[in-house]
């Protein structure tokens, strides 16, 4: 605010004036007051330079929303200065110009404002001459008819006459925003009231027209008032079908909403159990790699108790090579036994043939040869002895390492067969519980995409229907018109008639909005059943991690069974 008051006082020096003390006195007030948005300087008499300041300060000011400047004795230089800055400003919403003597040039620079202002919704003109010239004033209806913000216009006491009042009716046909008008104490008469009237037929915005101190007839004035009824009956019918396509769009976004929540839960679970499954996967693959591990491992048992085998086979061998070369040294004591025994026999015959006195040496002799043989039997029958329990711990180990390795054989077999069976039923299970899985995804993604079809054909439905509701309404509405401008008897009839009609339209609208309730409770026993189907899937997935447990079960059993 001190900021703007500096502004002035600057922009009052440069064009050669002193600013006035009573515009910067208010100022002061107006920054220690507490409404800061609201700039009042009413009943203040203001020049031309003061005029001319305002409005280049006004044109990009943030601060005021409302500027009130009534009564301020303001030239028609100072007011059109003042409302060209006001052209350009985006802030000010209502502005109050009652009591200023405008008159052409403030309705032609009026005018302009209408045009090229877009935030000016309330305006005040109450005692002011702008109707008292036509062609000024006929300029501020062309502003007025290409204004699109402007809601609420006081011009009461403006000398508007029937012609300004045609004008004004032109405008209003074209005014989408205009709700609230006021033209008491002119001077517009029947026939501006009947243009007034026309006009009205095409404006369905205005909800309130003044009209009281005009010289207008009370049938003019009552059908202005049942125009305003009218708009009135029917904005608030249009609120009425807003708030309800508002509550209907805000229930099908929740249930959109809804529906994407629990999708997005549903694919939340979904990759939950797909990590389960991933790292069930690499457990099991950790595992099988142990088994496989341990399986190495035996296999390098088996191939040490086979190089041993091997070992114990080269030393039965060695064993069996010195059993042959005892066997071949017992065949030449043999040998060599048969010949001292015919050398012997020879030597006897010879002894006996030569004397009968060596006979004694040559009994003792062979008593001796004799102990030689027996103590040489009995070698031989030890070292038969030997070979024999030598031969029979070979086969004994034979034996054993034969059925030692047909057992680790058979076991080696059974664990491999085991091992693969174990493999293909857990491939198995995995591609089953993958297949389940994405067919329940596929169907459950396909059940949403029907849902969200069928809903969205509703929505469009419901929109038909709406349409083709307010083209029924302003059918109707337009056919009510018509019958109106005829007679006052027959508008009466058509009144009645319209109740009628609305009150079964509504009745009509309430089946509908029934339905569109019994529509929603459908969607939500939908989304029920969906949540039933969430449920199930979990079941399943407990059903696959009990699966999981007990193959995870079977390779702790292996394990067992197989121990590192």
């Amino acid at each position: 605010m001190e900021e703007f008051r500096r502004s002035y006082s600057r922009l009052c020096k440069d064009s050669g004036a002193e600013p006035q003390e009573a515009v910067l006195k208010q100022l002061h007030d107006l920054r220690e007051g507490h409404r800061k948005n609201k700039l009042d300087l009413a009943t203040q008499s203001l020049s031309v330079d003061t005029c001319g300041a305002l409005g280049k300060l006004l044109q990009n000011d943030i601060l005021f929303s409302m500027v009130l400047l009534s009564d301020c004795m303001m030239s028609e230089e100072g007011s059109k200065l003042l409302i060209q800055g006001l052209c350009s400003n985006t802030v000010v919403k209502y502005l109050d110009l009652k009591g200023n003597n405008l008159r052409a040039m403030g309705a032609e620079a009026l005018g302009k404002l209408l045009r090229q202002n877009k935030s000016i919704q309330s305006l005040v003109l109450e005692w002011n001459n702008l109707g008292m010239w036509e062609e000024s004033f006929s300029l501020f209806c062309e502003g007025l008819r290409a204004n699109t913000t402007l809601q609420q216009l006081d011009l009461r006491n403006n000398q508007i006459n029937h012609k300004g009042a045609e004008e004004l009716a032109m405008a209003l046909k074209n005014n989408s925003t205009l709700q609230d008008i006021d033209l008491r104490w002119n001077n517009i008469g029947l026939l501006g009231g009947r243009a007034i009237v026309n006009c009205l037929s095409n404006n369905k915005t205005l909800r309130k027209l003044e009209l009281a101190g005009n010289n207008i007839p009370g049938d003019v004035l009552k059908a202005v008032e049942q125009a305003m009824d009218h708009n009135l009956d029917r904005q608030v019918s249009l609120q009425e079908n807003q708030n309800r396509t508002y509550v209907l769009s805000k229930e099908v976004q929740n249930l959109k909403e809804e529906k994407s929540k629990q999708f997005l839960n549903l694919m939340d679970t979904i990759d939950k159990q797909r990590e389960e499954i991933s790292r069930n996967c690499r457990t099991s693959a950790v595992r099988v790699s142990q088994l496989q591990e341990a399986l190495n491992e035996r296999h390098s048992i088996i191939n040490s108790l086979k190089a041993k085998l091997q070992m114990s086979e080269a030393a039965l061998a060695l064993s069996e090579q010195k059993v042959q070369d005892l066997s071949e040294l017992l065949t030449t004591a043999q040998k060599e036994q048969i010949n001292l025994s015919q050398r012997q026999s020879k030597e006897l015959q010879l002894e006996q043939q030569e004397a009968a006195d060596r006979e004694s040496k040559l009994l003792k002799e062979v008593a001796s040869s004799n102990e030689r043989n027996m103590l040489l039997r009995s070698q031989v029958d030890e070292l038969e002895r030997k070979s024999k329990t030598q031969q029979e711990r070979l086969f004994l180990t034979k034996q054993e390492l034969t059925n030692i390795t047909s057992e680790l054989k058979l076991r080696l077999t059974q664990a491999e067969e085991r091992l693969e069976m174990e493999k293909r039923r857990f491939k198995q299970s995995l591609e089953d519980s993958e297949n389940l899985r994405l067919k329940e995804v596929e169907h459950l993604t396909r059940r949403m995409e029907e849902s969200e079809r069928s809903l969205q054909e509703r929505i469009q439905k419901l929109e038909t229907v709406r349409i083709s509701l307010e083209e029924e309404v302003n059918r109707v509405k337009k056919a009510i018109l018509a019958e109106r401008s005829q007679a006052e008897e027959e508008m009466i009839k058509a009144k009645s008639q319209v109740r009628l009609e609305m009150q079964q339209r509504v009745t009509h609208l309430e089946e509908k909005i029934r339905l569109i309730s019994q529509a929603r409770d459908e969607a939500q026993e939908y989304c029920l059943q969906q949540k039933q189907a969430v449920t199930e899937s979990q079941t399943k997935n407990n059903q696959m991690s009990l699966q999981m447990e007990a193959v995870r079960r079977q390779l702790e059993e292996l394990q067992k069974y197989f121990p590192q």
